[in-house]
């Protein structure tokens, strides 16, 4: 299975099928307003105002397609969560270009405006979403009929992990699982599934098993109640962006934390990171990459400013360079303008205080007004932070608080952030109590994550800068 192809196919038809309804609308709208024939308009031909008009309303319509999710995750389509999220966005769309494209036309009737929407509307459905729908049902036909399938890893010894493999064998209609073999979580206890399918090692070299077979999913199967383990395996595998399903427990079903995705197959649920709508992801990412270099671009004199006072008040390097944890546990660089005497933590990693010695009186006042952070905004150039997320630690804390709150791993399924609900809410934390503390509203921030949250966070966190009370 290629993935480039499959995307390259839904997006020819889409094309097609956008550039099919245009020319069926701009014939419908010229024979209403101006009465103009079949015949007509084909003798008078293409006009560059029909050019511009096509290649807009073919990209708007990708573009739009592309912020619905529909080329992502192409081989893992639900027919009717699909025609639900075509119908919702082609009506959406085409809303909003029918009141474009009537500030341009002739005044008609009333009646007729409806008329034309509906029509829009019709065509864009009907030529995009059906060409859509016949490739998927030839996907998921492959699929269930073991022509497709995804490379798929089981990770579980004894009892439950024999169960899911003769469950999974069992079926009728394959859900795409193409076992290649399992992991041992422990090397004691023993195992009934190694005499039916091949073992690829223990959980300590399960990075390398995964990219050595090209996994795409991986199947928990697990007795396991060492939950700081647990977080630790899910947190190292979702790294490397493979799907991770697990069987359920008790626990799970009575907290309603199963969502059945399949009718026929497996009990298993999904580990996600999918926080936010696909749409809104892309458009997070997309207001992250702007309203950062928009404000490098903004500040550029102010940042001159700063880099001379730096130089001229104390000693030492402008830009402090540090190790933090990002996403997914990876260690990146972070850049701030350096608020501390040189050699600051000669004595080893220390938190700042709003009595600190060690920073000085410049740095007390970009702390407080948040100026040291805007070299921030070029590690969320760089694609290493976003603008809102939670605050990142260096591996020296985070040991420390895991100890005491081993849920705080969760923080690491998004990237990092300029600015956090517990900043806002909270602010700095000058231990690692505080930071435990801290800690729930920026788990409270995850299980809320929408785009309306992330602008409410950037206005409170302009308040705080504006208002001088970073610290």
């Amino acid at each position: 299975m290629s993935k480039k192809i499959q995307v390259i196919k839904y997006l020819f038809f889409d094309i097609i099928g956008t550039i099919t309804a245009w020319f069926l609308f701009i014939y419908y709208r010229n024979n209403i307003s101006f009465g103009k024939s079949a015949a007509e308009l084909i003798q008078l031909g293409p006009s560059s105002k029909f050019i511009i008009g096509l290649i807009l309303f073919v990209l708007f319509w990708i573009i739009l397609f592309s912020l619905a999710g529909f080329y992502s995750d192409i081989f893992r389509k639900s027919r009717l969560k699909e025609f639900g999220n075509s119908l919702g966005i082609t009506l959406a769309g085409s809303l909003i270009l029918f009141f474009v494209l009537m500030y341009f036309n002739t005044p008609l009737p009333s009646n007729q405006y409806f008329k034309l929407y509906y029509i829009l509307f019709s065509l864009v459905f009907i030529f995009t979403y059906f060409p859509r729908l016949i490739i998927t049902s030839i996907t998921i036909h492959r699929i269930h009929t073991r022509k497709y399938g995804f490379t798929t890893l089981i990770i579980g010894e004894g009892e439950k992990a024999l169960e899911l493999y003769n469950e999974l064998q069992a079926q009728v209609k394959s859900q795409g699982y193409r076992i290649i073999g399992y992991v041992e979580t422990s090397s004691k206890s023993e195992n009934c599934i190694k005499d039916i399918i091949p073992s690829l090692g223990n959980v300590k070299s399960i990075i390398k098993i995964i990219r050595k077979n090209d996994i795409e999913e991986v199947l928990l199967a697990l007795d396991s109640t060492d939950n700081k383990s647990m977080l630790k395996l899910i947190n190292e595998i979702l790294s490397l962006h493979v799907i991770i399903k697990a069987i359920p427990s008790l626990y799970d079903y009575l907290t309603g934390r199963v969502k059945m995705s399949e009718i026929l197959g497996a009990p298993l649920f999904k580990i996600s990171l999918e926080l936010m709508p696909p749409w809104e992801i892309k458009v997070k990412q997309l207001m992250d990459y702007f309203l950062s270099f928009f404000a490098l671009l903004i500040t550029s004199p102010l940042i001159l400013v700063i880099c001379l006072l730096i130089r001229l008040t104390s000693r030492g390097p402008i830009i402090h360079k540090q190790e933090r944890i990002g996403q997914y546990g990876k260690p990146f660089t972070l850049y701030k303008f350096r608020s501390m005497y040189l050699n600051a933590e000669e004595t080893g990693p220390a938190l700042s205080s709003k009595k600190d010695n060690r920073v000085t009186p410049l740095g007390r006042f970009m702390r407080k007004t948040r100026l040291d952070e805007i070299p921030n905004f070029y590690n969320v150039l760089k694609g290493e932070m976003s603008l809102v997320g939670p605050r990142p630690e260096r591996q020296f804390f985070i040991d420390q608080i895991i100890n005491i709150a081993p849920h705080y791993i969760h923080l690491q399924k998004i990237k990092p952030g300029i600015t956090s609900w517990g900043q806002v809410k909270y602010g700095y934390a000058e231990n690692v109590d505080q930071m435990v503390e801290r800690l729930k509203y920026d788990l409270l921030y995850i299980d809320n994550m929408s785009l309306v949250v992330d602008i409410k966070i950037i206005i409170y966190t302009l308040i705080t800068v504006f208002r001088g009370k970073g610290v």
